[in-house]
């Protein structure tokens, strides 16, 4: 179960474990400065943000794992489901979130490639023509 969403790519699980979303990167609203967390969002993070929580927040989910299990941070590297809706994807999809791929942890970057590519061509989210 979903306790919080942190940003448009990183969550907080019910036992306190953080998840960060495999395969995307979505803009940040906080930094790290002199040892503590600042807000400070970048454009577009709040709406990544908002996004990501309609999406999973107070939702059980499902993750799924790719070769690594963890980053450097000590947080979970996985894939989340809804149900059958693979969140990463959704953000991806929407223009929430940019493509970030990072081997080995590479199970579904084809498929991400496409729904970023589409998101870019229709001026999804991220990629609204201003």
């Amino acid at each position: 179960m979903v306790q919080q969403v942190i940003d448009g790519d990183t969550a907080q699980l019910g036992d306190g474990q953080m998840v960060r979303y495999i395969g995307i990167d979505a803009p940040e609203v906080r930094r790290h400065v002199g040892g503590e967390w600042v807000m400070d969002p970048e454009p577009f993070a709040q709406a990544a943000t908002e996004a990501n929580r309609q999406l999973v927040e107070g939702q059980r989910v499902r993750l799924e794992y790719d070769v690594q299990t963890h980053d450097r941070y000590g947080r979970l590297l996985a894939y989340l489901y809804v149900g059958d809706q693979l969140v990463n994807a959704a953000l991806l999809a929407g223009g929430y979130a940019q493509l970030l791929t990072i081997p080995p942890n590479v199970r579904y970057a084809e498929q991400f490639r496409a729904l970023r590519n589409e998101a870019q061509r229709e001026g999804r989210g991220l990629w609204k023509k201003h």
